[in-house]
């Protein structure tokens, strides 16, 4: 009986959250471990049902350089990045694309439908979603890689007005038709400005932004832009956790309430994040 009571108590918590969040949009930056292990990606995804259920409108962004480099290594393709970024010319950007839009794509929507709740697997060149120019890497030409211009809106609100959760993958194009493969984090980011979402959630494969990177203990649980900005500067937040942090402050300032970086590898970490007094991950706010 006791412990009947102990889970009780847990929905209690949850109330006051529950209807603070219901009918709000919400977007899942999708990736890193809870990709690759099955049991992470079950959490993840019961999760954004979870969510779905209590009245939450959940957008998924996914990534997928780790099956790109397998396909393209498959294909005998080589690889090779610049500052974290992909050299993409033509063929890489079209395998890309079969990757991203196709296998991954479509293995998160079913997986979300064998929960019974309806989803939509689409790219940004669907309904010209994502709209992208050409990204220079400190002035240098690294191919097809894309930076985000435009969110057009209207298949994603479409979508989300009849009940789907839609799963997008970062890839765009420009008014030429060039196909352009996008980083995940600034994808999701500019689509989460664009809808005015009320969280976004970077899942990762860390517990936050720390004060000491050798100490989990030295998580920050909450940080405003400005401060994220002095961290950066100061060295506090360094190597891969800046361009994270980047587009967690991009964010914010194009009308997203709250960013939260999370360890993905923690069971159910965004039900801990929203639903609970504590949270678990770090939170950025204005």
């Amino acid at each position: 009986m006791e412990k009947t009571i102990e889970k009780a108590q847990i929905l209690i918590e949850a109330l006051p959250y529950i209807k603070r969040f219901s009918g709000k949009i919400v977007v899942v930056k999708y990736g890193g471990s809870a990709m690759t292990e099955e049991h992470i990606k079950e959490w993840v995804i019961q999760d954004i049902v979870l969510m779905k259920l209590v009245g939450m409108k959940p957008v998924v962004v996914h990534g997928g350089g780790n099956a790109i480099s397998t396909m393209l290594k498959r294909l005998g393709k080589e690889t090779s990045f610049v500052k974290g970024l992909r050299v993409t010319d033509r063929e890489t950007a079209e395998i890309a694309e079969m990757v991203l839009s196709g296998y991954i794509n479509k293995q998160l929507v079913q997986s979300i439908q064998n929960h019974g709740i309806n989803a939509a697997g689409i790219n940004g060149k669907d309904g010209s979603t994502l709209v992208a120019a050409k990204k220079l890497v400190d002035g240098e030409d690294v191919g097809f890689v894309g930076s985000v211009t435009k969110v057009n809106l209207n298949l994603l609100n479409a979508l989300i007005e009849n009940e789907f959760i839609p799963v997008i993958a970062p890839v765009g194009t420009d008014a030429d038709g060039n196909t352009y493969n996008i980083n995940a984090d600034y994808a999701a980011a500019s689509i989460a400005g664009a809808l005015q979402a009320e969280k976004l959630f970077f899942l990762t494969d860390v517990e936050g932004i720390l004060k000491d990177v050798d100490d989990p203990g030295s998580i920050i649980r909450r940080i405003t832009v400005a401060e994220a900005q002095h961290f950066i500067k100061e060295g506090i937040i360094s190597g891969g956790m800046i361009p994270k942090t980047h587009c967690c402050i991009q964010g914010i300032q194009e009308g997203v309430k709250t960013v939260h970086i999370l360890d993905g590898r923690i069971e159910h970490s965004m039900l801990l994040e929203v639903y609970t007094d504590r949270g678990i991950g770090t939170m950025i706010t204005q």
